[in-house]
């Protein structure tokens, strides 16, 4: 309906790094290229020492910082493989309904209250069965009908089952109208709970995600995908999110996160990970502190730190945050599908990113344009150390994917290369793969172009413009 346009969605481009954070190595990354090929970043020691499926090194996140596309592509320990399948864990099994309505209807005060009157009757009935020399079934008939207003006065009984009798006659008239009234009160909170999906049984090993936008929807759904338990708390209860985790399966709570009681209904001592998505940094902040601090408080000053992910839209803020807080795990979303964007602009395709810290890789298909500077070019004199890798290449008459790049065969205007490649990378390689609208016909005598380093040969009008810096993003 629009034309020649392309739609790109932010939210669909960050969530993937989003969930990579918060799972760590536990799961990897996948890029589907086409309807059979599809691409994995995972982590070099989970390939068990196969080596025949790595299509090229990603990064060496053994230092301080990470090494991007390093130029030893033996010492990246995040590489990229060829998947056959993508391969989801089936969603855990819920307990039956009937014991988990059970235990949401008996609350924890309803639980005490029949605890206590149940201990007062056993002693009642020791006492009786004592007194009037009775065996324990027949003292505990007595003990319940006494309790239940059936007693019957004896002048002549001994003190201690006069003394029971009255302590059971006013236990009856208190416990009875208590014990009634905290069953309608579980009752109403436990329909209350399921009409609006909360938390009704407690759940361990989960992911809290605070934030129901468009970026807190598609992280629900991946972690969903993986068979990640969740609990989603927003507080609004319009919050697109919100119907969407209701519709899996996970439970919903509508309050305020950087309220403490909010985070102990969500259980936060006893999850995984907390992943703010907010778009107010300062929330997510306090709130990730709040969540800290509960999950160390139950578990100990020595216990292994709570796993954070914060959406931050500041770089220098997140460093900050890292300095001072520890929080390791931030994500921006416009510095993930910023390249995105920039390049669909320029008529290019990048078809996914990959998240290393809070930096990001890029792979991108790429038109060799015609009479661009990448024409009769070779594949190896493409990829450059840190910035950008040539993986495949996509021949345009057959329709064949290349990964066992050739050497000696040059690139022709029919070719799409598909690369990883940094921002940098990225935005240094795009000029070089714009068409020139004087290039000879396909077959002629190439005439001489400029090489790297020059500018790109002049654009007729209504020919690709040459691209600026690609845009900056927090």
């Amino acid at each position: 309906m629009l034309g020649d346009c392309a739609v790109l969605s932010g939210s669909e481009i960050a969530a993937p790094a989003f969930v990579a954070a918060t799972l760590g190595d536990n799961v990897p990354t996948y890029l589907r290229l086409a309807e059979d090929e599809l691409l994995r970043a995972a982590p070099r020691r989970t390939l068990g020492g196969s080596t025949a499926d790595i299509v090229c090194g990603l990064a060496d996140t053994s230092g301080p910082e990470p090494v991007t596309l390093p130029a030893d592509e033996d010492a990246a320990d995040l590489v990229l493989v060829r998947a056959h399948e993508r391969h989801h864990r089936a969603p855990a099994r819920r307990r039956p309904r009937l014991l988990r309505a059970t235990r949401l209807v008996l609350s924890r005060n309803l639980r005490f209250a029949l605890a206590g009157t149940a201990a007062l009757f056993a002693v009642a009935s020791l006492l009786l069965a004592y007194a009037r020399d009775l065996n324990v079934a027949e003292a505990g008939y007595l003990t319940l009908l006494t309790a239940l207003g059936g007693a019957e006065t004896d002048p002549a009984a001994p003190l201690a089952e006069k003394v029971t009798s009255v302590v059971l006659v006013v236990a009856g008239v208190a416990l009875v109208p208590t014990v009634t009234a905290l069953v309608v009160d579980s009752l109403v909170h436990a329909r209350l709970a399921v009409a609006a999906g909360g938390l009704t049984d407690p759940v361990a090993d989960h992911v809290i995600v605070v934030g129901l936008g468009n970026v807190g929807t598609r992280v629900i759904e991946e972690l969903h995908a993986f068979g990640v338990a969740v609990v989603a708390v927003d507080r609004a209860a319009s919050a697109r999110g919100v119907a969407v985790a209701r519709e899996l399966g996970q439970p919903v709570l509508i309050g305020d996160a950087t309220r403490p009681e909010t985070l102990r209904s969500a259980s936060v001592r006893t999850c995984r990970a907390l992943v703010m998505l907010t778009s107010d940094d300062v929330t997510n902040l306090e709130t990730a502190l709040l969540g800290r601090a509960a999950y160390r408080a139950a578990h100990g000053p020595s216990a292994e730190p709570l796993r954070v992910v914060l959406r931050l839209f500041d770089g220098g803020f997140a460093q900050r945050v890292q300095r001072t807080f520890g929080i390791n795990h931030s994500r921006s979303v416009s510095y993930l599908a910023a390249p995105a964007f920039a390049a669909a602009m320029m008529g290019r395709e990048v078809i996914d990113t990959i998240s290393v810290d809070r930096r990001i890789i890029l792979v991108a298909e790429l038109p060799v344009g015609a009479g661009s500077d990448l024409e009769g070019r070779y594949c190896p004199e493409i990829s450059v150390a840190g910035a950008v890798r040539v993986i495949a290449m996509r021949t345009g008459r057959a329709g064949q994917t290349i990964w066992s790049l050739p050497e000696r065969r040059p690139l022709v205007r029919t070719d799409r290369l598909v690369v990883v490649a940094t921002r940098a990378g990225l935005a240094a390689l795009l000029p070089r793969t714009v068409p020139w609208a004087d290039a000879p016909a396909e077959g002629s005598p190439r005439s001489p172009l400029p090489r790297s380093g020059g500018s790109p040969p002049p654009v007729a009008d209504g020919a690709d413009a040459a691209p600026g810096p690609m845009p900056s993003a927090g």
